[in-house]
């Protein structure tokens, strides 16, 4: 792999946002087939949305009297199994392009050239370990929101690191969540500015007339990488491995 210096990085809210425009300026080109890759996989995901109804679809209107009740049973079930199969790839695919790309996007800010193997490495490697972490990461945030919100977005943000934990230090999913909730601590409010910040760069991103929610993503996704890169160097002392 190709290597660069890597600098010090403050895990602090500027230091992140700071060095996430610095890697996303140094490695643009592959981060951007990275997140254009990510945009393409998480497509197929939005089928569980669509409802098979005149409102979403204004012209079965005028179909109903054509296809009759047996050609709408027939749509139905279509747009059943269609949405069984968007749910099923969202809980056993998308999960493992998504670490495999935070994965990548740790590298580029470690200074090491992203390799694009690395975005289908889960498939190989760990991928139990991938789908059970994200699942159990779900979990625990819906069981938050359905607290309260606020309980909610207070796990998702000491749980922000259990991705990176899976692919960078190959922890199984209750030791990555576990190893998560103890790096974070201390940086919470941290983690949950960033957030905010970043649903305003998204938004801006979305005004420059949608492509600019390119470079705001890779943006983001580096500031993100590089806030745990910081305070795994920070904490590093007591990082908890897992055996093979």
């Amino acid at each position: 792999m190709e290597t660069q210096n890597q600098k010090k990085i403050e895990p602090t809210f500027g230091g992140s946002f700071g060095n996430g425009w610095d890697v996303m300026s140094r490695y643009f080109l592959v981060l951007l087939l990275v997140v254009i890759v990510l945009g393409i996989i998480w497509f197929p995901t939005q089928f569980m949305n669509i409802k098979f109804d005149s409102d979403t679809f204004p012209w079965m209107e005028d179909w109903r009297d054509h296809i009759g009740i047996g050609g709408f049973a027939v749509l139905g079930a279509f747009a059943i199994i269609l949405g069984i199969f968007a749910f099923f790839y969202a809980l056993l695919v998308v999960p493992v392009f998504k670490y495999g790309a935070n994965l990548m996007f740790v590298h580029a800010v470690r200074g090491i050239r992203p390799e694009f193997e690395t975005l289908v490495k889960g498939f190989r490697e760990n991928y139990l370990h991938i789908v059970l972490a994200n699942l159990l990461t779900v979990a625990l945030i819906m069981l938050g929101m359905i607290l309260l919100i606020v309980p909610g977005i207070i796990v998702a943000c000491r749980l922000a690191f259990v991705s990176y934990l899976v692919m960078d230090r190959k922890l199984d999913p209750i030791i990555a969540v576990e190893e998560s909730w103890r790096l974070t601590r201390g940086y919470g409010w941290t983690i949950f500015g960033m957030a905010f910040v970043s649903f305003f760069i998204f938004i801006a991103g979305l005004i420059m007339l949608f492509v600019g929610i390119l470079p705001a993503t890779i943006w983001v996704k580096s500031s993100f990488a590089s806030l745990y890169d910081a305070v795994l160097t920070t904490k590093n002392g007591s990082v908890m491995v897992t055996e093979g």
